[in-house]
């Protein structure tokens, strides 16, 4: 077959089709979006992973990979009756959970009033959860030793997590609460219960520290200031 003469070729734009046929078009902008697509995703999963790698841990607070302390037995530092009061960040617990050490082995005014709270959060539209509350003293220590190897330091690790002697975990004197809002409703609504904020530098932590209507003392500046 002869090839047609270069001088009597006619070219799509010159028949007035500047541009490809339509399903021409429609596949083409499949195969980018879906390109598109596909490195959107990549970037997304990127990101995510590096934002878990790079986001610190919080001291005192267990999470859903983490090993025993160091120089403690049992998983998550468990003393010999099995119970350390670790609660996995992940899965904060509800204060009305009796059935786990972290708020069975609080002190009962504590327990009483962080419920007394929780019920009337839930009325706002808040949901009060727990992500630390009794902790034993050798789960304590391990939290110590591991936040100094994390810090670099005693004096440094000390602003966040407080001796077995000095925590007021140990004790059951202190909740920890899940998530913002919850933490907020407490700062601003706390005192009616006798709930109070205690460290400047953790929004979540706070202990039983006036009477029901009291007004809360000065915030320390950290967990080092603790007596």
């Amino acid at each position: 077959m002869s090839r047609v003469p270069r001088e009597t070729y006619v070219s799509p734009q010159q028949h007035g089709f500047p541009h490809p046929p339509p399903a021409v078009v429609r596949r083409r902008r499949a195969v980018a979006i879906a390109a598109a697509v596909v490195v959107a995703t990549a970037i997304a999963v990127a990101l995510v992973a590096a934002l878990m790698t790079s986001v610190p841990n919080i001291p005192g607070i267990a999470r859903a990979d983490d090993t025993a302390p160091s120089g403690t037995s049992g998983a998550l530092g468990a003393p010999a009756d099995g119970e350390t009061g670790a609660i996995d960040i992940t899965e904060p617990i509800s204060p009305f959970d009796e059935d786990h050490p972290a708020v069975s082995r609080l002190n009962a005014d504590l327990r009483s009033a962080i419920q007394a709270a929780a019920s009337d959060a839930e009325a706002d539209g808040i949901q009060i959860e727990l992500t630390s509350g009794w902790r034993s003293a050798e789960y304590q220590a391990g939290l110590l030793r591991d936040a100094i190897a994390d810090y670099g330091s005693e004096s440094a690790a000390r602003e966040f997590v407080s001796t077995p002697e000095s925590s007021k975990h140990v004790t059951g004197d202190a909740v920890d609460v899940a998530r913002v809002d919850p933490a907020l409703w407490l700062e601003q609504y706390g005192n009616a219960y006798g709930l109070c904020r205690v460290f400047a530098n953790e929004s979540w932590h706070f202990e039983l520290a006036t009477a029901p209507g009291g007004e809360c003392p000065q915030m320390l500046a950290d967990a080092s200031e603790a007596s």
